[in-house]
């Protein structure tokens, strides 16, 4: 024979593999795990072994890795994330002839023996003897549960899993030992039941759950006898035998399997005959893992939800307890996503930016007073094949979830909180401002915390348009986004306040860092991501009070345990009434504003466009009561590009502006996601105008930026009212006190509803009463602080503001 030497003696190899096998089972021996042999045919399951602790819990049931499972708010399947395709089930929901199958070919003996068969390890080592090699094994499926369990805790990490499975002699005594304990505290079922979901099956599927959706797109529990001998038979080398790849062999093998069961009687000849004569019968379902399959083009909130998992304490106290168990899954993650918000926003966002364009838009949608994502989508889809204009950067959110380094630069859409920050100041909305389209500030005109100046240089700042000069309020001034008029207001209230109002409204960079106190934030110099803008807006339509914004609403584990989750905080930022008077400003940007292109017809909304230097960045900003959504065009690969004379979705723009194009987003997104929603308005106040002097109140153009002329703005026909009456801006003499506040000085002579006169009743001294009638419809307790900006009371009906 040839593997014999001509003394009849055994070869080397032969010898070799004979003192390994001897001495495995001399040193398990040595070790005091050997136990007496029970009836002649193995050790027994149910002996002592003093000197061993009690077995880990990891080893009863094991914490297997299985699907993450991420639902919209109405419990519909977004994604499934995991990392190892897993789906535990009950023995009860496993084909009984899958668990004859696995018996049959891996341990036929499984149910007489206990946890080392001697007369397999016997049978082995004779078998290898006369091979020269290892060609047969003889571990028992308990051993094999064993070692499985430690390739399990191993991870990714490849030297312990190197460890777990290499064969030493050390490593098959404590994988004996932990084999006999496994024995003694668990039943032969549950064994069983642990082995089946345990096992990898190949294709990236572990558990017989995985691989019977896998190779057969069904159920375990609905397996049949071929497909069972199938999946029985990839266990011994699922790459090897991989049906997907290597249909011949998986025949083979399939075939082989069956007829040990013929053989052992786990399955009637007959029955084995008809099930060999069968092809392999697949229907392969490809793996589905990942943000990338996420419904509704949901991949970038898919992927922000795992990051919050990943990174919030709620989850874990460090970040390598929150990352082990999202990889250890079975969690099932409740979201606040809107199926109908989500497909308005991806359609929004596709519809006039298209994947392959230069630039990319993004869209987020979040619910005023809880905080609740409830869109975000982008035009660029989800993955990493940059050849099909794939990404993974989430333009909608901060660095630290997957965002861009920075943020973007929010241009005018910044102004809003200066204006909040004026109001709550003191500062009227009549309150004038009169410059010629280009002006030098000085910088020491800026404050800083602490009130010491900014700096002792000039700055110099420029209107869009030329013929942007002349005089203008702040309503006027946040309609045309007039920028002379909010340096002036900043120079007013000062820098420290501005960057105050704005952290209580949850802005911050896009890098984590806080707004800085610097005159360009006036201007929205500020790079901050939309998401962290679509929250900041909702402080408006919530009448003042901020809320986080959060994306998960639920999250139970594998067992069905609840898990704690993070909460939004709801904080005052300002005043309902400074906030019901910016929705009423910010109401004419898109009635008759730089976002008319945006407004909507059927309910009350408002919103204020953006567009940084050069063009690099465009925004819309916008709400109605019950919807904030923020949405961002620019460029989102290398260095900012200035969007002239681009072709964008089709449509050709020689400059792109936040009205053109933002705004329509804007629109498209409101209004799927907002049909058949309650109709909700404003609180409704009456915002003082000041005196103009009628110039620049009808612009308009291509450019997005007409003017501010809109209802209740204008005098009804055939009224005449005194000089002064309405925010007049002169010196007002012995009755020329305004009616609801203005610039002008005046003498005390009584202002009909709460002016600004001197005296007394107004302007300078506070004006505590805001004139003879103002306690009710007038007034603000701060004064006119020399220039006639008081006058203007909180008190009486909607804060000293008249109804509309």
């Amino acid at each position: 024979m040839a593997n014999k030497r001509s003394g009849g003696g055994l070869t080397g190899p032969q010898q070799a593999a004979k003192f390994l096998g001897v001495s495995v089972l001399a040193g398990a021996v040595l070790a005091g795990i050997a136990l007496p042999v029970a009836g002649g045919l193995g050790l027994a399951a149910k002996g002592t072994v003093e000197s061993f602790d009690e077995i880990p819990i990891d080893f009863k049931r094991p914490p297997l890795s299985q699907k993450n499972r991420i639902l919209d708010s109405e419990g519909n399947l977004i994604a499934t994330d995991y990392y190892r395709d897993r789906t535990v089930v009950p023995l009860d929901k496993i084909a009984p002839i899958m668990r004859k199958a696995i018996v049959a070919i891996e341990d036929s003996r499984f149910y007489q023996h206990g946890a080392i068969d001697l007369k397999s390890v016997l049978r082995a080592l004779n078998e290898n003897a006369q091979e020269g090699g290892v060609a047969q094994g003889g571990s028992t499926l308990t051993q094999q549960y064993v070692k499985n369990v430690f390739v399990e805790q191993a991870g990714d990490d490849q030297q312990k899993v190197a460890e777990a499975t290499q064969q030493t002699i050390g490593r098959k005594i404590q994988e004996l030992k932990y084999a006999i304990k496994v024995e003694e505290e668990l039943t032969k079922d549950q064994i069983l039941e642990n082995y089946l979901n345990i096992t990898f099956f190949g294709q990236q599927a572990y558990g017989i759950e995985a691989a019977a959706r896998r190779y057969f797109s069904k159920n375990a529990a609905d397996l049949e006898l071929h497909e069972a001998a199938l999946l029985a038979g990839l266990v011994q080398s699922p790459t090897y035998y991989d049906p997907v790849n290597h249909p011949d062999r998986a025949l083979k093998r399939r075939n082989i399997v069956l007829n040990r069961m013929a053989e052992t009687g786990a399955a009637p000849k007959e029955e084995v005959a008809a099930a060999k004569a069968r092809d392999l019968g697949l229907e392969v379902s490809k793996p589905r893992s990942g943000c990338i399959t996420a419904t509704d083009k949901a991949g970038f909130f898919c992927d922000y939800v795992r990051k919050v998992v990943q990174t919030d304490p709620a989850f874990g106290k460090t970040e390598d307890e929150r990352k082990a168990r999202w990889r250890r899954g079975g969690l099932t993650v409740r979201t606040t996503l809107s199926p109908k918000a989500q497909k308005a926003a991806a359609e929004a966002a596709t519809s006039r930016v298209y994947e392959d364009d230069p630039v990319a838009a993004s869209v987020v949608q979040v619910e005023p007073g809880t905080g609740k994502i409830l869109s975000m989508a982008q035009s660029r889809p989800y993955g990493l094949d940059q050849n099909q204009n794939q990404t993974l950067l989430n333009l909608a959110v901060d660095n630290a979830m997957g965002g861009s380094t920075f943020g973007f630069q929010v241009g005018s859409t910044f102004k809003p909180i200066t204006a909040a920050t004026a109001l709550e100041k003191g500062v009227s909305p009549a309150h004038t401002y009169g410059s010629d389209w280009r002006t030098v500030f000085q910088e020491e005109d800026f404050t800083v915390c602490g009130g010491k100046p900014y700096g002792s240089g000039e700055w110099k700042v420029q209107n869009e348009l030329e013929s942007e000069k002349g005089t203008w309020d702040m309503s006027g001034a946040l309609g045309k986004s007039i920028n002379t008029y909010f340096v002036d207001l900043g120079q007013r209230i000062g820098l420290c306040n501005i960057v105050e109002m704005a952290t209580k409204m949850g802005l911050h960079s896009g890098d984590g860092n806080p707004v800085e106190q610097k005159p360009s934030i006036l201007l929205g110099g500020p790079n901050i991501s939309p998401l962290t803008m679509a929250a900041a807006y909702a402080t408006f339509a919530n009448r003042g009070t901020y809320c986080s914004p959060i994306a998960i609403e639920e999250v139970t584990d594998a067992d069905g345990k609840k898990l704690p989750v993070p909460r939004t905080t709801c904080e005052r930022a300002m005043s309902e009434h400074t906030a019901d008077s910016i929705n009423q400003m910010l109401k004419g940007v898109v009635e008759d504003g730089t976002g008319t292109r945006a407004g909507l017809s059927d309910r009350d909304n408002a919103g204020k466009t953006g567009t940084t230097d050069g063009r690099k960045d465009a925004w819309f900003v916008g709400y109605t009561p019950n919807l904030s959504t923020a949405v961002w065009v620019g460029d989102d690969v290398g260095e900012p590009q200035e969007m002239y004379n681009l072709t964008i979705g089709g449509q050709y723009y020689p400059k792109v502006c936040g009205g053109c194009l933002p705004g329509p987003i804007w629109r498209t997104a409101m209004t799927g996601a907002l049909q058949g929603e309650a109709v909700e308005s404003f609180n409704p106040v009456q915002v003082p105008r000041g005196n103009t002097g009628g110039e620049n109140r009808d612009g308009g153009g291509d450019d997005g930026k007409p003017g501010d002329r809109r209802p209740g703005t204008s005098r009804p026909p055939g009224i005449t009212l005194p000089p002064g009456v309405i925010g007049g801006s002169g010196d007002g003499g012995p009755s020329g006190a305004t009616t609801m506040g203005g610039d002008g000085g005046g003498t005390p002579g009584g202002a009909t509803l709460g002016g600004t006169t001197a005296g007394t009743t107004g302007g300078t001294t506070g004006a505590t009463t805001g004139g003879t009638t103002g306690v009710l419809t007038g007034g603000w307790p701060s004064g006119g602080n020399g220039n006639g900006n008081g006058g203007w009371r909180t008190e009486g009906q909607d804060g000293g503001w008249g109804p509309r």
